[in-house]
């Protein structure tokens, strides 16, 4: 299937590693310009040399916090500058911070939803008026199967989950007539540092292999994901491929979920 990403232009926040990282090289790979945008140059930077090494084409490496609305109208502005426009947006900009409601104070409820929910807003916000002037685009959020099914002791994160999916379907509406399309993806057990680091903290002594299909995760399908896994249904949303699909909700979780 051609994803028609021949010209296009995306911005992937978050980008420098996991799912965002994947989600950038596979873009690349399917013809799109690629900005990738992330809180730490270290890792944005390698990121970015990736990029060139496996594809021979520069990805935009933009240093910002998505939390912060002027350092990200000085990324989109950047990226505009450089490409001439931006066609694709993938909100991925996000951490896991889950603890019980008891434990969570006022400065974890606000950096929480800074960063995933007024993160998700700022850099839309930012790039929409382009959109809008070429005719279209595509906006996927990253959140989580905990902004459908939160569990105990997963606060703040499924909150800030839960007002991304709201954020997702109201503004595919809004947007329907610009031809901007705007879907989400929610991610259960996929490999990332963090679920690395789980691995090595609780079961040192199973390999990763054992530990990503162990029972204990519950998974149908029977293993913990791939990044690539992920980054693959994000393509396709944002693609031609997708042209018909707007305001939905995609679990990615291996059917952990009890939802659709």
């Amino acid at each position: 299937m051609e994803f028609g990403l021949n010209g296009k232009v995306a911005l992937v926040t978050g980008g420098s590693k996991g799912i965002g990282y994947a989600t950038a090289l596979t873009l690349v790979k399917e013809g799109a310009k690629v900005a990738i945008l992330a809180r730490t140059e270290g890792p944005l930077q390698e990121a970015g040399a990736r990029i060139r090494e496996q594809t021979g084409t520069d990805p935009l490496v933009l240093a910002a916090d998505v939390a912060v609305e002027q350092e990200v109208q000085r990324a989109i502005e950047a990226v505009i500058a450089q490409f001439g426009r931006i066609d694709i947006l993938v909100n991925n900009a996000g951490t896991s911070a889950a603890k019980p409601f008891d434990s969570v104070t006022n400065e974890s409820w606000d950096a929480d939803l800074d960063l995933k929910l007024y993160g998700a807003i700022h850099c839309a916000r930012a790039a929409i008026p382009h959109m809008r002037k070429q005719g279209g685009g595509a906006i996927v959020n990253v959140t989580a199967i905990g902004g459908k099914t939160p569990s105990a002791s997963s606060l703040p994160t499924s909150v800030s989950r839960a007002a991304g999916l709201a954020l997702t379907k109201a503004m595919s509406h809004d947007l329907a007539r610009d031809q901007i399309r705007v879907n989400a993806v929610c991610i259960g057990l996929i490999q990332s540092d963090q679920i690395m680091q789980h691995w090595k903290r609780v079961a040192p002594e199973l390999t990763w292999e054992q530990f990503a299909r162990d029972d204990r995760h519950g998974i149908p399908l029977g293993r913990i994901g791939q990044a690539q896994e992920a980054a693959n249904v994000i393509a396709f949303l944002v693609s031609g491929a997708a042209s018909y699909v707007t305001g939905t909700a995609v679990n990615i979780d291996g059917g952990k979920a009890p939802v659709l």
